[in-house]
């Protein structure tokens, strides 16, 4: 009796392991391409955010507004195009059947991630916003002022909330995070007039 119940559950089994596989294959298959779809959706979803918030001009708009030069279009649309691959990403795993533990870990993941590249670009980013406002406000640096700053010397071509573009003698172009000019001494090169003038 036990020996046929066991030969009957092996057969059964044999024969069922063509079905398993078939379905495994197929499921596998429609993530894939739910995958591949995310990947074009979100691009092309990117590009047209993108586009529609240059068209309108938003970066001038908030330059406007606040009277400082951020580049929000790109972040905007860098935003979007992540946020819809994310989405494609779990409809492919709930596809393929994971359990939410999975999911839940794998969001977890994403969380912390995101949580530790905000922290590394605040880091750098919050010092070189604020000085960047505080130049903005002082006026103590200017664009066409030629100034030295850490044996760095150079005519300043650009000021933005992060940084300082300066053009040297040789034509170099260097960009100085605004921290180090509220950090440093700064020196305005003032051209001195000559006797015969």
């Amino acid at each position: 009796m036990d020996a046929f119940n066991s030969s009957y559950i092996l057969k059964n089994s044999i024969n069922l392991l063509p079905e398993l596989i078939s379905g495994l294959f197929t499921r596998m298959v429609v993530a894939v391409i739910i995958l591949l779809i995310g990947f074009v959706v979100g691009k092309i979803l990117g590009k047209v955010v993108k586009n529609l918030l240059h068209s309108i001009e938003f970066n001038k708009i908030i330059k406007r507004a606040t009277g400082i030069n951020i580049s929000l279009e790109q972040g905007i649309s860098f935003f979007v195009s992540y946020f819809i691959y994310f989405l494609f990403i779990v409809m492919a795993l709930n596809q393929l059947g994971l359990t939410t533990v999975v999911l839940h870990m794998i969001s977890g993941a994403i969380l912390i991630i995101i949580i530790i590249s905000i922290f590394l670009s605040i880091k750098d980013f919050m010092p070189n916003m604020f000085s960047g406002i505080f130049i903005h406000k002082k006026k103590f640096i200017n664009v066409g002022d030629t100034i030295n700053v850490d044996n760095t010397e150079g005519k300043v071509v650009y000021i933005n909330l992060v940084e300082t573009k300066i053009e040297t003698k040789r034509g170099d172009i260097i960009y100085l995070p605004n921290s180090l000019l509220t950090k440093n001494k700064v020196t305005k090169i003032t051209k001195r007039k000559s006797k015969s003038e």
